[in-house]
């Protein structure tokens, strides 16, 4: 049961209610709607049950936020599940739930398991995968394996995704089998499957072609990549999951090499190209206006392989000059890359990017960085938007940020923002009022901040 004080938080935290805003100008107000799902996360890490009585709030919530629906639910418990029958706008909880909310036979009962899988619903059936695959994998596989031919070709999509939990070599076997399909979906999502698993026979029939395409030219006046992209889209390439048809304003040639590249092992590219590490061929100069389009294709292979040292070479320098665009890395590449990263040098990197480029370019970097901020990078944060106050701009246009720092900002850092309350004196080129609605946004900020220190007060410590 949840401690007294943190019962009527969740009460007040319900209450509030989108579209009361009063347009640019927020106020000092906390959104009490924004602290509502890291309220709940440390609800359900600490173990608690929602009070029966905050149930209707709660699915009302979660029926309006489709980002709030795992931890309401996970919060709410089996009670809102029962509770949902009786109320249309709430059946979302039943669809969100594994199998509607059916009760999985137990992991001894292989008569209840196949007798379900044979005769269930379709989500009863995907929870049951799902449920096998986790303590199981190869069991849920065979299971899989023994009706695939049967399925539907929607059906046998949503199966094969199934699989990423756990993928293994053990399962290379049926994906090889499932790159015959006759659903265009099912044969790509399998390709992608195998190009994940490096010592696959895909991965080694990628690797040949993509390296038939990229070498080091050594004929000019020091070492550059040379690219001769492929000159059509045989069946054996569309049969690994190479989609032959590209998309309005992409070139075929530039686009089969791409998808190539991406789904080749990285360990292709040091033997491929004289033996360098990861940075030292991202530092070549490529030939004939590739660059963009083979890096590119390298930081979708290195989110999918979850390659640390290709991010990081992928990443660069976060003070240099191309870390802020343009550059052969685009900064929605970049983010993903960091998603590859460890919290400490995820922040790390996007702290020295802030710090060199500003915060008009950092929103979806920041977005991608673990919550609380470290130390560092919430300072950098701070410091980027007081230059911007004493720039003279109104705050509206770093309105994301500020949200973000409001929700992700460690609540330590409340006293860092005392000195930024007051109303700063206004230069002639500043914008008019402009001091008024920061010391706004950064009362807001710090209020914000100490009702979160005092929210998790209310919930406790973590068990442990």
């Amino acid at each position: 049961a949840l401690p007294a004080a943190a019962a009527r938080r969740l009460a007040m935290l319900l209450s509030d209610r989108p579209g009361t805003g009063t347009g640019g100008r927020r106020g000092t107000s906390p959104d009490l709607m924004e602290l509502l799902p890291q309220w709940l996360a440390a609800a359900n890490a600490r173990g608690f049950a929602a009070p029966p009585q905050t149930l209707p709030a709660l699915l009302d919530a979660a029926r309006g936020r489709t980002d709030l629906r795992p931890a309401a639910l996970t919060f709410a418990g089996p009670r809102a599940l029962w509770l949902a029958r009786f109320n249309q706008d709430w059946r979302f909880a039943l669809r969100a739930a594994p199998g509607g909310g059916a009760s999985l036979p137990g992991a001894e009962d292989t008569d209840g398991i196949r007798q379900l899988w044979q005769e269930g619903l379709f989500a009863e059936r995907v929870a049951l995968l799902a449920a096998l695959r986790a303590r199981a994998p190869e069991a849920a596989r065979e299971l899989l394996a023994g009706t695939w031919a049967t399925e539907r070709a929607e059906d046998r999509l949503m199966f094969l995704d199934s699989l990423r939990a756990g993928l293994a070599a053990g399962d290379e076997p049926f994906l090889e089998l499932a790159l015959s399909d006759r659903s265009r979906n099912v044969r790509t999502t399998a390709a992608e499957l195998l190009s994940t698993l490096p010592d696959s026979a895909l991965a080694g029939r990628m690797a040949v072609r993509a390296a038939a395409c990229v070498a080091v030219d050594r004929t000019g006046d020091g070492p550059v990549i040379a690219v001769e992209a492929p000159p059509e889209c045989d069946p054996g390439m569309e049969r690994d999951g190479v989609v032959a048809r590209p998309p309005t304003g992409r070139g075929e040639r530039s686009w089969w090499l791409g998808q190539l590249v991406e789904a080749a092992p990285l360990a292709t590219w040091p033997v491929r190209l004289g033996g360098r590490t990861p940075g030292e061929i991202v530092a070549l100069p490529v030939a004939d206006g590739w660059q963009g389009e083979l890096h590119a294709a390298w930081c979708r292979a290195a989110v999918r392989q979850g390659d640390a040292e290709w991010a990081r070479a992928l990443l660069g320098l976060p003070a240099a000059p191309e870390a802020g665009g343009p550059g052969a890395v685009s900064l929605a590449e970049r983010a993903r890359l960091l998603g590859t990263l460890e919290g400490a040098e995820q922040a790390g990197w996007v702290a020295g990017f802030i710090a060199a480029h500003g915060l008009s370019e950092a929103f979806q970097l920041l977005g991608v960085c673990a919550v609380p901020w470290p130390a560092a990078l919430g300072r950098s944060v701070v410091d980027a938007l007081n230059i911007a106050r004493d720039a003279g701009s109104y705050p509206w246009s770093f309105s994301g940020v500020m949200g973000l720092a409001e929700r992700c900002l460690d609540p330590a850092e409340a006293g860092r923002l005392d000195a930024l309350l007051a109303v700063p004196d206004e230069g002639e080129d500043a914008s008019p009022g402009a001091g008024g609605y920061w010391a706004e946004a950064f009362q807001r900020l710090a209020t914000t901040l100490r009702l979160r220190a005092v929210m998790l007060a209310e919930l406790g410590p973590l068990a442990g």
